[in-house]
């Protein structure tokens, strides 16, 4: 039975690297991602004054829970929106003038809903060219807390960062959302928190964090769950089986729940403490499914639907459209190139498998996004053909995918 290891989790090293930095002490992260993404976000710290150590299988952080150790920093946050949302936010609680830009793909992601909530606590935030937008400059002076009305229904990113923020104010936050998506991202996130010692609860749609900061750990990162999809949507079209150690019962993240959705069409599924095991049966059944709480792994059920026996219809994922790319009509694209059927409307769309034209290869478009050549990379399991515009793209959460990918195949 092939084992795959996967690389660490990006939105759990992303957390950590903010917690460590606010946390009284040194923290150790043990097996973190490192990928382009974390790379920038570590980049991002050393500017920001943070010291950070690295080791293969560890990195060490010394925390200053006062703040940036600079007065004033330009910070480049690459392609990366937990760099570009959760830095700016670390800084506010500091002291000092700090500039964020970052690269033209992010520069188009929106970051409104954060910059209105920090300027509604008092934050003097001002973006330079389009507002909602990189870049930004944070004129930092602490910041004293208190109540503060959220939108998330775009990223749940916005409620992590102002969660994170809220053991660095003065008085604590009340944080009242009006809209949240990928809701399982925020229960990492509350998690986190409570391994660095903060105090953070939720009432409804209310989130109540006290002030008092954040205790340096030592804190082990669990593998990738949405990364692990592409391997498990493998294992379901090939008929092969894959074992994934690190996701098991006990872990954080909500993509895990993508196995369901392969279990729903005919896959067969074995969750134990520490580990998941997806083996596929030769049958995949069409489905409805509504993915809002686990976007991330739209194009991987996306890139497999061809194969199932009748139409999957994906439903509820706006927000795949304000991602690095479209992701909606990204996938449609690519997938009329091979020539599938597909509809689609504001936050859903439809595969129509067997349209009467076999499937054949085709140059996939990435649009510089990671997700959509790893999710294509699973299909061309099975039309062979199928190549890539910018396969390297793959490096802003894991740099061996393709070998990766290959070997795998190869022990089927």
């Amino acid at each position: 039975m092939p084992v795959v290891d996967i690389p660490g989790s990006k939105s759990i090293t992303a957390r950590a690297l903010f917690l460590a930095a606010a946390a009284d002490g040194v923290t150790t992260l043990v097996r973190p991602l490192s990928s382009d993404d974390t790379e920038g976000f570590v980049e991002g710290l050393a500017r920001l004054g943070y010291r950070v150590g690295r080791s293969p299988d560890a990195w060490r952080i010394d925390g200053r829970p006062e703040g940036p150790g600079v007065p004033e920093a330009d910070v480049y946050c690459r392609d990366g929106a937990t760099t570009a949302r959760f830095l700016p936010t670390l800084a506010a609680a500091g002291h000092g003038t700090f500039r964020f830009d970052a690269s033209a793909q992010m520069r188009r992601r929106p970051l409104g809903p954060l910059s209105r909530a920090l300027r509604d606590l008092g934050v003097d935030l001002r973006h330079e060219q389009a507002e909602g937008h990189h870049p930004l400059t944070v004129a930092a002076a602490g910041v004293e807390g208190g109540e503060v009305t959220l939108d998330a229904g775009q990223s749940s990113q916005y409620l992590t960062a102002l969660l994170l923020l809220g053991p660095l104010t003065r008085k604590g936050l009340r944080i009242t959302v009006t809209d949240l998506v990928s809701a399982p991202y925020v229960e990492i996130t509350l998690a986190m928190m409570r391994a660095f010692g903060a105090e953070v609860r939720r009432e409804g749609n209310v989130f109540v964090v006290a002030p008092g900061g954040y205790r340096a750990t030592t804190y082990a990162i669990e593998p990738d769950a949405s990364t692990a999809s592409y391997f498990f949507a493998a294992a379901a079209v090939t008929g092969g089986e894959v074992t994934v150690p690190g996701l098991g019962t006990e872990a954080l993240q909500g993509d895990l729940a993508f196995v369901d959705v392969l279990r729903r069409m005919g896959a067969e599924v074995s969750t134990g403490p520490d580990a998941t095991t997806v083996r596929g049966t030769g049958t995949l059944h069409g489905l409805t499914v509504t993915m809002r709480d686990i976007s991330d792994t739209m194009p991987t059920l996306a890139a497999i639907a061809p194969f199932a026996s009748g139409p999957v219809r994906i439903e509820d994922v706006g927000n795949t459209r304000v991602k690095e790319c479209d992701r909606l009509e990204a996938c449609a694209e690519n997938l009329r190139r091979l020539g599938v059927e597909v509809s689609t409307g504001p936050d859903w769309i439809e595969i129509t498998p067997g349209g009467g034209t076999p499937m054949a290869g085709a140059e996939i478009t990435s649009y510089g996004d990671h997700r959509i050549v790893m999710s294509f990379a699973v299909t061309g399991l099975r039309v062979p053909g199928i190549s890539f515009d910018d396969p390297g793209c793959v490096r802003k959460t894991f740099p061996g995918f393709h070998e990766e990918f290959g070997a795998l195949n190869a022990r089927w």
